[in-house]
């Protein structure tokens, strides 16, 4: 009796973690999905509305493009912005707040991203969207399924993420290609990695569900952790794998 009492714990204890872990997996990817559903809106809105495009740029007399106006540098920096805001007011922000900042994050990246369909063919773009769907896929199911700790390898991965951003500073003012090539190649293995660390830090934050709005706002920095591995997958190989117009 005594051993079958044991059981029965363990396994109301490993039922438990697994609907807290579906709970939290459930609130992370229908935020993250949504996110991207609203940036992918925003991107063909600003892409292909002509009104709405000469927002975002400079024009000469002729019509010529010549820069990027005002609103389009708020455009592009301001969701770095938000994600500080996300992360530093994360206590003092409530669930409402949060969900707000975190859809007009995911606009603005949207609108910055139209630029993509004046650089790359329409079906490029779709080919390598659906190819980091599938990597993005495969990772996040390694991450969750691993037994492996990946905690020395995110802390590896974490120092080439600051490698790659200030590899990319510099070659803001190189403008090397060879540079922005290998810069590529390094943050498609990095972003990969990232997935798979930051689905298993996600499940285990998971075993410590209480059901609290606080808890309830994790799943929204989870869902916007997701979703910047899956953007700058996607923005990694499009620069590799993309033909350009």
């Amino acid at each position: 009796m005594e051993t079958n009492f044991k059981k029965t714990n363990l396994n109301n204890i490993e039922s438990a973690t697994i609907v807290k872990e579906r709970s939290l997996f459930a609130s992370v990817f229908t935020w993250m999905f949504l996110a991207l559903a609203v940036t992918t809106v925003c991107s063909l809105l600003f892409a292909y509305n002509p009104d709405l495009a000469q927002l975002l740029y400079k024009y000469d007399e002729l019509g010529n493009r010549i820069g990027t106006s005002m609103i389009g540098w708020v455009v592009m920096l301001a969701p770095l912005g938000l994600v500080m805001v996300m992360n530093f007011a994360f206590n003092k922000l409530s669930f409402v707040a949060l969900m707000g900042i975190f859809f007009g994050f995911s606009a603005l990246m949207g609108i910055s991203l139209s630029s993509i369909f004046l650089a790359y063919s329409l079906d490029s773009i779709g080919v390598v969207f659906g190819s980091t769907c599938a990597l993005f896929g495969v990772m996040a199911v390694a991450g969750y399924t691993t037994k492996a700790d990946l905690t020395k390898m995110g802390s590896l991965l974490m120092i080439g993420l600051i490698g790659i951003v200030i590899a990319s500073l510099i070659n803001m003012f190189m403008h090397s290609d060879t540079m922005g090539y290998i810069i590529s190649i390094i943050s498609v293995i990095v972003f990969t990695g990232l997935t798979a660390y930051d689905v298993q830090k996600i499940k285990a934050l998971a075993e410590a569900n209480d059901g609290s709005a606080d808890f309830k706002k994790m799943g929204v920095l989870g869902a916007l952790t997701l979703y910047l591995d899956f953007i700058n997958l996607f923005l990694s190989l499009l620069r590799l794998f993309g033909k350009r117009d």
